[in-house]
């Protein structure tokens, strides 16, 4: 940050500071609406093939989605005359509902079987809500109250997709806030026995809480012109309150370093605004450049993340430059009250600390070391080679969810799988109704199938089964061609589902044909991720190469720590399958294992970790660079850049382990996979790279570790980053001699 900004900020401290705090209110006050303007879902892909006739559906047919299942229980069987009046009633009644744009109940189509539970005591009511996942989740919070429950003998209970994505963001609701009281009071405790000083450690705190409300400030203003998914909320609190944390230690370790050697509280300040505040710009762009390349991804879940993410590790810098300077300047010596131990001079320039003879340790065996550390690593992240990625569905809830439990009642109490059935749309059908008649009677033939309806009747086992009737008459497009078909499954598992949505897709049709529902949804979802997979890590690997080059001024040292980086996450995917997919976990943390792992998690994770590991690796290049200079010796700057900079990474990383450790009381189970594999993330490039990897790759080297062309050396002079302060005139007071030989 420029000189004069730093001046300005250090004269107006107070003003400054009454202006944060305010803004910190107003954004607190949009937080308590916000959960309002999220939207739900976001794990579909629009553009692919389901999402196409989905806009088909609504469209040509004016039809949606039944995502809305009743559940009925009648104690003397559904075909008693109190049940068959009741049910009637219940589903008319439902069917006039605003929002509600279609219904399938058992009592008024006839009372089919595929709608009757094997034991008679259980029948369904299917309804279609209007709109998108948010506008679903209003309507049923109108429709609950009036339906759920004991109602003229009969007990409904609301489960389907809609219900399922309404629980799953009021359970992210529940655990942004449990998440944050959680981590809040662990982190005071760490930051107390780092700093030693209870209000040294309260300012990391202070600038994460007016963080944090900001950030809710600005998700709210976000929502406002574009759609952000619900669990963005999650991961940008809490990656907001951790990058804060982070910072704020990186700039108060700097700030007393500079103090215990001698310098005034200002000429402190501006040595470390010009030093680490350097860094932490340097740092935040490097995580929104990762964050960034989520946006290449079309489900909404994603999308919406890249936005808010690359948006709040902004904030969290600028917060983090702004409001801490001003803090140290009002405090002054005073940082150091509350101390609960007494703390020596500093000792990060002597070459005797932990760190220093990690790095020396290293240094003198590199080869053997990196071996060891690389075998180990990709050892623990072998079980990641048989990953396989799902979608979302109830038994991500609890088992006390009654989404959750409608949907297992309906696995194995029903004989077909009315809410897997999937919709065929023929925009443009060719063959006339004999055509039709065939690709419907060839559908129904397919193994899984258990119904096929579509204009031209019903069709079961390769034959038609029932001759056109008025029930059949919303299949054909009024005024077109279009028609479309249901293709109603038996009860499937998801395997066996997702088998059937590609033979449906395999089967020859009378023109082209749009294949859609719940489960092509999910598989075209997985299908995006996947394909756009090496696109965004191209993308990733030349911006944050850049990036990297400007802060280093080396060619090769960018690939290293990018490489040593991605292999320090090894692990961490290792344990997302071993422990979520292979359900080694489950016990321990109370979730049942669906045997994969939903498709946007290793996306996410892989951003939120390779951007943390990233987020350390500038911390320390920078200050390893800055030795470099001062001294020449490639070897000695390795050393001494860790001691200056480990016990600062390492205190960051058990602080943002605890945010994210927050993650694993979560009612949902991908989000606990993040609060597993993200601290495991962080510690291991904590420990292993930092501690290992990157010194003896950096030893390895050699100087060549630092070389950089001639003709590319006018680039780095003119847009390159510095950390080290130059030295400036220090008119500013001298410290107390009691204040100095704590710093």
């Amino acid at each position: 940050m420029p000189g004069n900004v730093t001046g300005s900020l250090l004269r107006h401290r107070r003003a400054v500071l009454v202006v944060a705090v305010l803004l910190a209110l107003l954004g607190g006050a949009a937080g308590a609406t916000v959960f309002d303007r999220m939207k739900g879902g976001g794990f579909d892909d629009p553009g692919a093939e389901s999402g196409r006739a989905a806009a088909a559906l609504a469209g040509e047919f004016g039809q949606d989605d039944m995502n809305l299942v009743l559940l009925v229980r009648a104690p003397g069987g559904v075909d008693s005359p109190a049940a068959v009046r009741a049910g009637a009633a219940l589903s008319e009644r439902l069917a006039g509902e605003p929002g509600v744009s279609a219904t399938v109940s058992y009592w008024t189509a006839g009372q089919p079987d595929q709608l009757r539970g094997d034991d008679g005591d259980m029948a369904l009511v299917l309804a279609a809500l209007s709109g998108d996942d948010t506008e679903a989740a209003k309507t049923l919070d109108a429709l609950e109250p009036r339906y759920a429950g004991e109602r003229d003998g009969l007990t409904v209970t609301f489960g389907g997709p809609a219900v399922v994505g309404k629980e799953l963001g009021e359970a992210s609701e529940r655990d942004a806030v449990r998440g944050e009281m959680i981590a809040f009071p662990l982190m005071l405790v760490v930051l107390v026995l780092i700093f030693g000083s209870l209000v040294a450690a309260a300012l990391p705190l202070i600038t994460g809480l007016i963080t944090i409300l900001l950030s809710f400030g600005l998700l709210w203003a976000l929502a406002g012109v574009t759609d952000v998914n619900v669990f963005a909320v999650n991961v940008v609190t809490l990656l907001g309150l951790g990058l804060a944390v982070d910072y704020s230690l990186l700039m108060v370790s700097r700030y007393r370093e500079e103090v215990a050697a001698g310098h005034g509280t200002e000429a402190a300040i501006r040595r470390t605004m010009r030093s680490a505040g350097r860094t932490v710009v340097f740092s935040a762009v490097t995580v929104a450049v990762t964050l960034a390349g989520l946006a290449w991804f079309p489900l909404l879940a994603l999308r919406s993340m890249a936005y808010a993410g690359i948006a709040v590790a902004l904030l969290t810098a600028l917060t983090t430059l702004v409001v801490l300077p001003a803090l140290l300047a009002v405090l002054g010596p005073r940082i150091e009250k509350g101390r609960l131990r007494r703390r020596g001079t500093a000792k990060s320039a002597q070459p005797q600390g932990f760190w220093h003879r990690v790095a020396s340790f290293v240094m003198r065996r590199p080869l053997p070391v990196a071996t060891l550390a690389t075998a180990l690593l990709l050892l623990l992240g072998a079980p990641f080679l048989g990953l396989t990625m799902g979608t979302a569905d109830e038994r991500t809830l609890p088992e006390s969810s009654p989404a959750r439990q409608v949907a297992e009642e309906m696995r194995g109490g029903f004989a077909s799988g009315e809410s897997q059935a999937l919709a065929v749309v023929l925009p443009d059908p060719s063959g006339g109704p004999a055509g039709l008649d065939t690709y419907a009677a060839d559908l129904s033939a397919l193994d899984g199938v258990a119904r096929v309806d579509t204009a031209g009747g019903s069709y079961a086992a390769g034959e038609r089964v029932a001759e056109p009737g008025p029930q059949h008459e919303q299949y054909a497009a009024p005024g077109g061609d279009a028609v479309w078909l249901s293709v109603v499954p038996g009860p499937l598992s998801n395997d066996e589902a997702e088998d059937l949505v590609h033979d449906v897709r395999a089967l020859p049709a009378p023109g082209e044909a749009l294949v859609g529902g719940q489960t092509a949804v999910n598989m075209d979802g997985v299908d995006a991720i996947t394909g756009r997979l090496p696109v965004a890590g191209l993308t990733l690997a030349v911006a944050m190469y850049v990036l990297l080059f400007l802060l280093t001024g080396s060619v090769l040292l960018p690939l290293l720590a990018m490489l040593l980086s991605a292999l320090g996450l090894t692990a961490t995917f290792g344990a997302l399958v071993a422990g979520f997919q292979d359900g080694r976990l489950a016990g321990l943390l109370d979730f049942t294992s669906t045997g994969t792992i939903v498709g946007t998690v290793p996306v996410l994770l892989f951003a939120i970790a390779f951007g943390l590991g990233m987020d350390y690796q500038v911390f320390m290049l920078s200050r390893i660079r800055e030795e470099y200079e001062a001294g020449g010796d490639p070897v000695a700057a390795v050393a001494m850049g860790l001691e200056r900079i480990g016990r600062i990474v390492t205190a960051a990383a058990a602080t943002l382990s605890i945010v994210f450790l927050a993650f694993v009381v979560s009612e949902i189970t991908f989000l606990k996979a993040l609060g597993v594999c993200l601290p495991l993330a962080v510690l291991m490039d904590a420990t292993l790279v930092r501690g290992a990897l990157l010194p003896a790759a950096m030893r390895l080297a050699g100087r060549a570790t630092w070389w950089l062309p001639r003709w590319l050396r006018p680039v780095h002079d003119r847009i390159g980053l510095r950390e080290s302060a130059a030295p400036e005139r220090d008119d500013s007071p001298a410290p107390e001699p009691a204040a100095a030989g704590r710093g």
